[in-house]
């Protein structure tokens, strides 16, 4: 095989003797002063020419070594040499494939001869790790390597157990939630200081932990759930948690920028402007602990492991985004249960399987030319023909634009088969958003429509009710353009801010006295033997400011503002008011609007939720504004209950709780003992704040424990007196002293 390659051994004399036969004759013609002589103007192609070897492709870069393989009998090898060829074939032609048999059965390895190099290390990239079925895998490489590693002695034949890093104890992550006292935590970042502290009405913030210096180099971010926190820093991202908040993992990813989760807190997303560098470019002390491989080479996306702190996946970005100065974010989207993900390419959909090593899903991606874009559902939804013992349906849906040729549609997909369930086509259309309602039973296609000038604008709601038969779609035709829509949590209601557009679109997000708020209800519709629902006006709120809608997490109460004014004003709102409701709102829906009050704050960036819904924050954030920093902390109604103004302010996070692990019954029980309850939540308030009552609750609290414990010893003995006649009795006398009447008599001498 090296003769095909190289220059015989016998022939170098012959070459060296030539040359220098050559250079002689040519320096004995003039006169030689090796002074003068400039080899570099030697001419010694035709040399080169006579004594060139020709390249060939080395067989040994064309084949590849696959082991993994099923071992078959003898008499079925054919039928597996056929299959896996034309598994093979996909990346390039298959010249030969060598499968060894050996006592009657194959040994669980072969090998592939294709027709280049390339075509090889296509199979490598493509097939290595690839599952046959649930026992076998297929593990593929250079055949070249065994030359390499083994033959090279790079490989010890002796099996050495690899090092186990010492495990590192982190405590219970979800301890925080049995804090006796049932109380919230809050982070809060200003100047370099990150702080976590304990939250309770009209206190002093507590702290969890010593406020840090130089946690993160930007921002910091909880997991959805509250598990998990997130820090920056140059070199990647740091999870942290625990009693103490000690550091879990580090994920290398250098210059990340934007981070994301998957909604069960299994996966963490990752973003760099710089590619993943070659491993080994990097020093070696730095390479140890490097966690991409050669494949990774030039990605920018990562999808990380948050358990383990290992990536599992990584992408480039699409052409498009390359060189996006801003960024669509997330790019990647989950399923409600983690089990799948989707990422938008030009004219195409993947989505891949978590559980399956993030395969493509059925192995291609779904084609849907001029995608725009794609959100799953947040919940699973129990589809009319699925049966009642089936799972709940993962459903997507997606949009795609108007072109000369057709129009645009919205589909709603089935995972796993891919089937659509629903498409309707629509016309003129400038803009879709897909707003799912929590529930995941109803889809909002909020579409902003242009009139045959193309110069203004109005919107059309198209309403999805997935869980009915075929699912009907509601249309609500508007003659305003919707600037915002919000779903109620927990509820089919929803929230609409418009105005009448006057060529005006960019600025969509000013805010003008101009703005209707209206608010919708649904009422049920009888249509044969079917009840479906229709939403309709509750009531509108007309010349208003405000641009923006932020629910509370349960429902029910709503803030409406402006974050692009001076002095944005708060407007607290319940929409399930219990008093008479207006003579002017709709008599078929149930809800009463209320303003419960106004307030104002200065500087307001951003309005942060407690999970319960019980709290609101407002913040104004140093970094996007130097108007009064810091944040102010009211309850549903708009009462402040604390404030607080900090030089450097930058961000606020009340941390997330997991979903309540309360039944619908339990929820029952405790509305209906809410009273019960309240009176003891206001007793441990009242304790907090006042040293001195606090004193005398708890000398009362010992005072009926020891009364107690007294009670409980004379029934003890008096359950032995019945059940045996030998037990002594104690006889305990009290004796109990009354004045009658008290007579003051001076006697005088």
């Amino acid at each position: 095989m090296m003769k095909n390659n190289a220059i015989e051994c016998t022939t170098i004399p012959n070459i060296i003797e030539d040359i220098q036969f050559e250079f002689l004759e040519v320096t004995m013609s003039v006169e030689f002063d090796p002074s003068t002589v400039d080899i570099s103007q030697l001419d010694f192609s035709d040399l080169e020419e006579k004594y060139s070897v020709k390249q060939e492709n080395n067989l040994i870069d064309c084949c590849v070594l696959c082991d993994g393989a099923p071992i078959a009998p003898e008499s079925k090898a054919p039928v597996l040499k056929k299959v896996l060829t034309k598994l093979f074939s996909q990346s390039g032609k298959v010249e030969d494939m060598y499968l060894p048999v050996e006592d009657g059965k194959t040994k669980g390895y072969l090998i592939i001869r294709f027709s280049n190099p390339i075509e090889a290390l296509k199979a490598i990239k493509s097939l290595n790790g690839k599952k046959l079925d649930v026992k076998h895998r297929l593990l593929v490489n250079k055949l070249s390597d065994i030359e390499e590693y083994v033959l090279s002695g790079k490989v010890n034949d002796e099996f050495n157990a690899p090092e186990f890093p010492p495990f590192k104890e982190t405590g219970h992550l979800n301890q925080w939630l049995v804090d006796p006292k049932g109380r919230d935590q809050f982070l809060i970042n200003y100047n370099q200081s990150v702080g976590i502290y304990w939250y309770r009405k009209n206190l002093e913030n507590e702290a969890v932990i010593e406020p840090r210096e130089q946690w993160t180099s930007t921002y910091m971010k909880w997991s959805p759930k509250g598990k998990y926190l997130f820090s920056m820093f140059p070199q990647g991202v740091q999870s942290w948690g625990g009693e103490g908040f000690q550091r879990i993992n580090r994920h290398l990813h250098p210059g990340v920028r934007l981070i994301d989760f998957s909604p069960n807190e299994k996966f963490l997303v990752t973003l760099s402007p710089e590619p993943i560098m070659d491993p080994m470019e990097l020093r070696e002390e730095l390479r140890k602990d490097y966690p991409f491989k050669s494949e990774d080479i030039g990605k920018k996306l990562v999808i990380w492991d948050i358990a383990i702190g290992l990536p599992v996946k990584t992408f480039a970005l699409p052409p498009n985004l390359e060189n996006a100065t801003r960024m669509p974010w997330p790019l990647i989207k989950w399923s409600y249960d983690d089990k799948y993900c989707a990422r938008m390419g030009p004219d195409a959909l993947a989505i891949y399987e978590t559980e399956k090593d993030f395969q493509l899903l059925g192995k291609n991606t779904v084609r849907i030319e001029g995608i725009q874009d794609f959100s799953f559902a947040p919940a699973g939804i129990k589809l009319s023909s699925s049966k009642k013992s089936d799972p709940l349906d993962v459903v997507l849906t997606y949009w795609t634009p108007e072109t000369e040729n057709q129009s645009a549609k919205v589909s709603v997909m089935s995972i796993p088969n891919k089937s659509v369930l629903r498409t309707i086509p629509l016309v003129q259309v400038k803009d879709i958003k897909l707003d799912w309602n929590e529930s995941g039973k109803y889809l909002c296609c909020n579409v902003t429509r242009h009139k045959k000038s193309k110069k203004t604008f109005f919107s059309n709601m198209h309403i999805f009710q997935l869980s009915e038969k075929d699912i009907p779609v509601d249309k609500i035709e508007l003659q305003d353009l919707v600037l915002n829509f919000k779903w109620e949590p927990n509820s089919n209601k929803f929230i609409t801010i418009s105005r009448i557009d006057k060529g005006e679109l960019s600025n969509s997000n000013v805010a003008t006295e101009s703005n209707t708020i209206t608010f919708f209800d649904v009422e049920e519709v009888k249509v044969g033997t079917t009840s479906l629902k229709k939403w309709v006006k509750l009531t509108s709120l007309e010349n208003n400011t405000c641009t923006d809608i932020s629910w509370s997490p349960k429902g029910r109460f709503v803030i409406l503002t402006s974050f692009n004014t001076q002095n944005p004003e708060l407007k607290f709102y319940d929409v399930e008011f219990d008093d008479d409701k207006p003579k002017d709102q709709n008599p078929k829906v149930q809800s009463n609007l209320k303003l419960l009050s106004t307030q104002t704050f200065s500087g307001l960036t951003d309005l942060q939720w407690e999970k319960s819904g019980r709290f609101v924050t407002a913040v104004s954030s140093s970094w996007k504004t130097k108007i009064n920093n810091g944040y102010s902390i009211y309850d549903v109604a708009g009462h402040l209950l604390k404030e607080e103004h900090i030089n450097g302010f930058k961000e606020f996070l009340w941390r997330p709780r997991p979903e309540s692990l309360l039944t619908s019954n339990d929820k029952k029980r405790v509305r209906k003992n809410l009273k019960e309850y309240a009176a003891q939540f206001e007793e441990a308030d009242t304790m907090d704040t006042n040293a001195a009552l606090r004193e005398i609750i708890l000398r009362r609290r010992q005072l009926l424990q020891e009364w107690n414990e007294y009670r409980n010893q004379v029934r003890s003995k008096l359950q032995l007196k019945d059940v045996s006649e030998n037990v002594e009795v104690e006889t305990i006398e009290t004796v109990k002293e009354i004045i009658v009447e008290e007579k003051e008599e001076v006697i005088e001498d």
